[in-house]
């Protein structure tokens, strides 16, 4: 990987030589001669950009040169402050692997100052990885029969993850019949006595309960287990019962999916692993042909792995990351009270509230009035690599992956950053980075609740946000709900010509809110089994959201939609003026729905798009059973070419949704201008 040479930092202290032009934050002083009209130009130095080197080898007594490295990243953000002011700083990272024993954190004064830059890279040739994880050794055989092994790894230490090979191996779990169960507010009433097993198993507390349904991934924490009964632990069942595709209620019936998991009995399928964090063992079922002394096994220890967030009244501003790989987290707070009370793509409920429903499965499996009140207190899962309050800042051909959360998180919600300060991000540029192997989401920009999309100030903005050119495979492994990509709240966010695979739920969906936080807000929810604006802080507002001018263009989605039947490749949400989707080529969906606009989708023009392989071309949630209120309208369809798939929706003058000139190709027939887009969608060349 190349990177642009950096000339060599001066000692601290030494005169900076000159250079011969005058830059533009430079300013000249002029002094004009007594006996002459000639003026004379008094040329301020420019400061030479400074290299601070780090090398695994090297020593933070030493001066950070090239010849005596630093040996910590916290000792070069350290130099970074004494120069930044003044200079371009590039901090260079030696190849190795650099454990980090708490998250890195940069704060204002960590970004270029004065107009300055400051770039994290890795050095020439080199390939660093920051690492939130404890590499596991000394493997031995624990049961001979069942073919498991075990390893000693420090006590206390409890993950959701393990990466094994660079790959998320998933958890000692067995899938049950949801026949064998009912289900009620405080738990689960067992009906079927070959589970009554479940009441045998120890370290009951740490068994975990999963529930896939229509759109939802929810996951909720054993209390005890007694004879039939499996009392659940509170709020976070009591969470999951609420909202819609709940986890009593699935819109899909008995195929959704029901997994118990997280005990050292459920270990029984080759690939899989259980740790007991009392006696500090890690145990694991190799596959067929695996050699456990040559495996890469890493623990993940750490929770998050890089916060980047100034203030509202001094952002971070002009840093960079270019060549770096950020690896091995894992985000706790499933395994606890609260479970996951998944909602969709990240966002979850969480904590106990007021006017919960008396009966929630009856009442509130498919929405209810309570059930909005807490639209606008939803949380979202805190990335591994966060943004907030920041401009100016890029990641380029960096490496996300072996990570148990979402990627990157951009202008999140404040509960989703470790700063505590969210949103307030602009001039974002993600550009030929790596996304794989993640439990969560690749990329998510934007929050959810009132100051994402009606900001009480103007710094809370979260705008022009660039994604481009990135390969993004194998994400939302272990919370199967997220998208690759999200964008709820932002204006100007362009994405363009990602290679995006491999997903469970959808590519990338831009949108948020349904519609209700729109100019007007939307009707359908006005109805009474919502009941959203009779709820307090639930506004109808008069003036538009943050979402506007949304791009998403020549990107390739592919092999998504592995697991949920609802959603789209791609997929929208929402007022958008001057969105326009187009020239994308999206194929293999099997039986799911390569466009989608649902509810409150306005304003947004699909063009010119190549759609192979997929259940629904085109999807328009205009409900048709409300249809006189008009929640999905003024959208325009023109100019795609599709081989397969149902077209939905209601496509009438009356919603203004135009969908005209759209072709039907015959399997492997092209035209020129179809195949142009193909040709030219997902991952650019690079230019020399």
């Amino acid at each position: 990987m190349a990177f642009a040479a950096c000339l060599p930092m001066a000692p601290l202290g030494a005169q900076l030589a000159p250079v011969p032009n005058i830059p533009a934050f430079a300013p000249a002083t002029a002094s004009r001669s007594h006996t002459t009209d000639v003026i004379h130009i008094a040329r301020r130095p420019t400061p030479i950009p400074v290299v601070v080197s780090v090398s695994l080898q090297g020593s933070d007594d030493g001066d950070g040169t090239v010849a005596h490295p630093f040996a910590t990243l916290t000792r070069a953000q350290a130099q970074v402050r004494r120069l930044n002011g003044d200079h371009d700083v590039t901090v260079q990272l030696a190849d190795g692997v650099y454990p980090l024993r708490e998250p890195l954190r940069f704060t204002a004064a960590d970004g270029g100052q004065n107009g300055y830059t400051v770039r994290w890279e890795a050095a020439p040739g080199a390939h660093p990885v920051l690492s939130g994880g404890t590499p596991v050794t000394g493997w031995a055989r624990a049961d001979a029969g069942r073919g498991i092994w075990a390893a000693v790894i420090p006590r206390g230490i409890d993950p959701r993850q393990l990466w094994v090979d660079g790959r998320m191996a998933p958890r000692a779990a067995v899938r049950a019949p949801r026949t064998a169960f009912t289900f009620d507010e405080l738990g689960i009433e067992i009906t079927d006595p070959a589970w009554q097993f479940l009441a045998t198993l120890p370290d009951q507390r740490r068994i975990e309960v999963e529930a896939t349904g229509w759109f939802t991934d929810r996951h909720a924490m054993v209390d005890r287990i007694a004879g039939r009964r499996i009392d659940m632990q509170q709020p976070g069942w009591r969470n999951n019962l609420v909202g819609y595709d709940t986890f009593a209620r699935s819109v899909w019936g008995d195929n959704a999916g029901l997994f118990f998991i997280n005990s050292l009995a459920f270990l029984r399928e080759p690939g899989q692993w259980y740790i007991d964090p009392a006696a500090g063992k890690v145990y694991y079922k190799p596959k067929p042909g695996e050699d456990m002394a040559r495996l890469e096994v890493v623990l993940p220890r750490l929770e998050m792995l890089v916060s980047i967030a100034g203030s509202y009244e001094d952002a971070i501003k002009d840093l960079q990351f270019r060549g770096l790989s950020f690896r091995h987290t894992s985000w706790l707070l499933p395994s606890g009270p609260e479970g996951y009370a998944s909602q969709q793509s990240g966002s979850f409920l969480a904590g106990e509230w007021a006017n919960y429903p008396k009966d929630p499965i009856r009442d509130c499996s498919w929405g209810c009035w309570a059930f909005e009140a807490m639209r606008n207190r939803w949380r979202q899962q805190p990335a591994a690599v966060q943004v907030a309050a920041a401009t100016r800042i890029v990641f380029e051909r960096d490496e996300f992956t072996q990570l148990g959360q979402i990627g990157l998180g951009i202008g999140n919600n404040p509960d989703a950053n470790d700063s505590g300060i969210g949103l307030g991000t602009s001039a974002i540029d993600v550009r030929r980075s790596r996304f794989t192997d993640l439990a969560g989401g690749a990329i998510m920009v934007g929050g959810v609740r009132p100051d994402a999309h009606h900001p009480s100030r103007p710094e809370m903005n979260v705008r022009d946000i660039l994604i481009s050119n990135n390969l993004v495979h194998t994400v939302s492994q272990h919370y199967r709900e997220q998208a690759a990509i999200l964008v709820t709240y932002a204006s100007g966010t362009v994405i363009s010509h990602n290679d995006v695979s491999g997903t469970p739920y959808d590519g990338i969906d831009v949108g948020w809110g349904w519609g209700v936080n729109d100019p007007g807000g939307s009707a359908a929810y006005l109805t009474a089994s919502r009941g959203y604006y009779s709820q307090p802080g639930n506004l109808m507002y008069d003036t538009p959201t943050t979402l506007r001018d949304t791009v998403v263009v020549g990107n390739r989605v592919h092999d998504v939609k592995q697991w949920f039947p609802d959603g789209g490749a791609i997929y929208h949400l929402s007022a958008d003026p001057g969105a326009v989707i187009a020239e994308n080529h999206v194929y293999d969906v099997k039986d799911g729905i390569a466009l989608y606009l649902d509810e409150g989708s306005r304003y947004i023009t699909l063009r010119n798009n190549v759609i192979s392989n997929v259940g629904v071309w085109l999807n328009l949630n205009s409900q048709d059973d409300m249809a006189p209120r008009r929640t999905a309208m003024d959208n325009s369809v023109t100019g795609n070419w599709y081989d397969s798939g149902r077209r939905n929706g209601s496509w009438t003058p009356y919603l203004n949704n135009r969908e005209v000139d759209n072709i039907l190709v015959p399997k492997g027939k092209w035209p020129a201008a179809a195949s142009a887009v193909i040709a030219n969608a997902g991952i650019e060349p690079e230019k020399p």
